[in-house]
């Protein structure tokens, strides 16, 4: 590491020692804890709001919710607080997720036009110790606050993570009563295409309890309207969204 920094980043020469405790330095410095937090969805604040950011292609939202945090005074003043406490937990989100490109914050409503340039102030203060160029818009119409923050490089998410194979990176999946119906749909296609003694079911132990269960009325009428027998076999491997459908 000298020799690099002699080479390339001289002004961290002074900066460099060797550590020789026991203790791993991520364990020390609570570096995994800080990892974690800046890929979770949810932020949490101080005095008990939180923030929800979702990073897509196109841009990144961040949502201000006021969670369980209760004003002295009254509901607007909770509002004002929370939001200028998340003005600061967003400077350094940005920072630290490097997120880059078009930012859409979308803070809690605030009546009050002072609090409102109250909020965009302490955003700019807080925006002002980041070295990528940031530009700063007021509150549109719909009270959105844009941002636009310069990319430099990939994002921490897109260099730590990558799209779930389950989701697909969607965010969500389907349900397995959806995952059942889609089933019994292509077993009626297939019953009207091909010559068969039955059918055999591959699924997830979610469909599979699903069709023993709440859906097992609809598979027997199934049974019934195509005049074959189906039977059901569980696939530990296999994801709620996924199956196969075995002609015997």
């Amino acid at each position: 590491m000298a020799e690099f920094a002699a080479q390339y980043v001289s002004q961290a020469m002074s900066r460099i020692e060797r550590y020789s405790g026991e203790r791993p330095l991520f364990e020390l410095h609570g570096i995994e804890e800080e990892i974690d937090r800046a890929l979770a969805r949810r932020v949490n604040l101080k005095f008990g709001g939180y923030l929800i950011i979702d990073q897509t292609e196109a841009m990144t939202t961040i949502d201000v919710n006021t969670g369980g945090f209760v004003g002295t005074r009254n509901f607007d003043e909770t509002i004002f607080k929370t939001n200028l406490e998340a003005t600061h937990v967003i400077a350094r989100q940005l920072r630290l997720r490097n997120l880059g490109g078009i930012i859409i914050v979308d803070f809690i409503d605030m009546d009050s036009d002072e609090h409102k340039q109250a909020v965009l102030n302490e955003l700019a203060k807080a925006l002002a110790r980041d070295r990528t160029r940031v530009t700063l818009n007021g509150f549109t119409s719909l009270g959105l606050v844009e941002i636009t923050r310069k990319r430099t490089r990939e994002s921490l998410a897109h260099v730590l993570c990558e799209p779930c194979p389950t989701c697909q990176g969607r965010g969500e999946i389907k349900t397995a009563q959806t995952v059942c119906y889609e089933i019994q749909r292509e077993i009626v296609r297939e019953a009207r295409q091909f010559e068969t003694r039955g059918f055999r079911i591959l699924a997830s132990p979610p469909v599979i309890d699903m069709f023993l269960d709440e859906e097992s009325q609809s598979l027997a009428m199934l049974v019934d309207f195509i005049g074959k027998p189906i039977s059901l076999q569980v696939e530990t491997a296999y994801s709620q969204e996924q199956f196969d459908i075995v002609l015997l």
